[in-house]
């Protein structure tokens, strides 16, 4: 996540959690429903032998974990991968802030950025270089919590630059073979002296298990790690596709604050490769939202390190891709909707679902205007099943609908229908309903055939308090 700096005339702001983060109730996690309809054979989360783990502790203190987290699985190693994290000091306390990744050689990689005005360096640099690469042989990734280098001009582009030419050196490639992302706030200049410097160490940690530690070091105000994992079948081989993604507040990815980085030892071809990045960003980190803000540093990155044996494939819609299709896709979608499980002060889980619209993109568009309705998501964090504003969202979208033929439902139970309430409305059965943590709203608007999903969560006061003390 992102944010503002403080003016030069107040004390510094505490680079503490720069994102994404939640109070908790005292309720069970529960397990994460079947979210996306096509993906009927997703790969299911072990949750035996497994807890949670603690956000690193911040500045000031801890945030308590959200109480829709759910456990980091096991991810082994990715052929072709190495990993380590180290301390550059953009925190006060005690914790890794900085992640190194280094891929074999012949890797391919693809991006999928945020459309943000304002941008960031690291954004501007991974997006040029892999324009110039076409994605070929990609060796290095850097990624540093606690300062965005977002809105900080020629000086912060520089910095990128001296990052990328400092591992370059280190690993024996080229400085556009060296990818980059940063979180943290905005306005900050990154001081690369910080990460030059602990290049020697973190470099001497490289190992090919790591994954956990990797999805802490990225943490803002994220109050548990993210991680994802499945495995596919090519021609007969199995291949390996394990993920890690930071993101807490100012959630609403357009791109593709969010880092994603998901690595798998397929061997796929530069351009298949985005092909598919670009293709299921749409129906994962595309389809959830926190609160309505994008981040300037918005990042998915994806790499295939050719190291399984599996044959080499070419095309993003050759049918021996098609397992691995299914589950990058669900890999993608796991990460993206702890997204939202982790948003900062979220108690309510919901899946908004939207029928009956002109297109697709229609009814994107009002499930995605319920969502970020404030009145809708204070109502779910009241659990109050206020039907009225999901009809009121639904109207501002400004898309086609029937108002006569609208009708809107809690789980089961339908709330209004016809364009009137429920014959069989029951608020004593509504009320118990929103009770739930996770909830799921369907709307059908009655002009057509198009349908869209959309993951949300409630808006509490802890929200306001996380964001109101954020720099002071």
């Amino acid at each position: 996540m992102t944010r503002t700096p403080a003016p030069k005339k107040t004390a510094a702001p505490k680079k503490s959690t720069a994102g994404k983060a939640l109070e908790v109730a005292t309720k069970p996690v529960e397990a994460l429903e079947r979210a996306l309809d096509p993906l009927t054979t997703a790969i299911k989360r072990a949750t035996t032998k497994q807890k949670v783990e603690p956000a690193a502790t911040p500045a000031k203190a801890a945030l308590p974990v959200s109480p829709l987290a759910v456990p980091f699985p096991e991810l082994p190693p990715i052929a072709g991968v190495q990993l380590a994290t180290g301390r550059a000091g953009f925190y006060k306390t005690e914790r890794d802030d900085l992640l190194v990744m280094r891929f074999a050689r012949g890797t391919s990689a693809a991006g999928v950025f945020t459309r943000h005005g304002i941008g960031s360096a690291p954004v501007d640099w991974c997006r040029k270089h892999l324009e110039m690469t076409k994605g070929a042989d990609v060796r290095a990734l850097v990624v540093n919590a606690g300062c965005a280098n977002s809105f900080t001009g020629k000086p912060g582009g520089d910095a990128v630059r001296r990052v990328a030419s400092a591992v370059a050196k280190r690993f024996d490639c080229r400085q556009r073979d060296v990818m980059v992302a940063s979180t943290g706030v905005i306005g900050v200049l990154l001081d690369d002296a910080k990460i030059t410097h602990r290049l020697p160490d973190v470099e001497a940690k490289l190992a090919d298990d790591g994954w956990a530690g990797a999805a802490r070091a990225i943490m803002t105000t994220d109050t548990f790690p993210k991680g994802a994992y499945a495995e596919a079948m090519i021609d007969g081989e199995k291949v390996r596709i394990a993920g890690i993604c930071k993101g807490s507040g100012m959630i609403a990815p357009d791109m593709a604050t969010m880092l994603a980085f998901v690595a798998t030892d397929a061997a796929i071809s530069p351009t298949a490769l985005q092909t598919l990045a670009s293709l299921y960003t749409r129906t994962t980190f595309n389809c959830v939202t926190v609160d309505g803000d994008r981040s300037t540093n918005d990042t998915l990155l994806l790499f295939a390190t050719g190291q399984s044996g599996a044959p080499n494939i070419s095309r993003a819609g050759d049918k021996r891709l098609a397992d691995f299709r299914e589950k990058l896709e669900a890999v993608l979608l796991d990460l993206a909707l702890q997204l939202v499980r982790d948003g900062e002060g979220a108690s309510k889980f919901v899946k908004i679902n939207v029928t009956g619209a002109e297109t697709p993109a229609s009814a994107r568009k009002i499930a995605r205007t319920i969502a970020e309705s404030p009145l809708v998501k204070t109502a779910f964090a009241g659990e109050d099943a206020n039907w009225g504003r999901i009809v009121m969202a639904v109207g501002r979208a400004d898309e086609p609908i029937d108002r006569d033929r609208v009708k809107v439902q809690f789980g089961p139970l339908v709330a209004a229908q016809d364009g009137l309430i429920s014959p069989t409305y029951d608020e004593a059965k509504m009320s118990a309903y929103m009770k739930n943590q996770e909830l799921e709203v369907s709307v059908d608007v009655g002009v057509g055939r198009g349908t869209a999903s959309v993951w949300t969560c409630d808006l509490t006061k802890q929200y306001v308090a996380i964001n109101g003390d954020y720099r002071s």
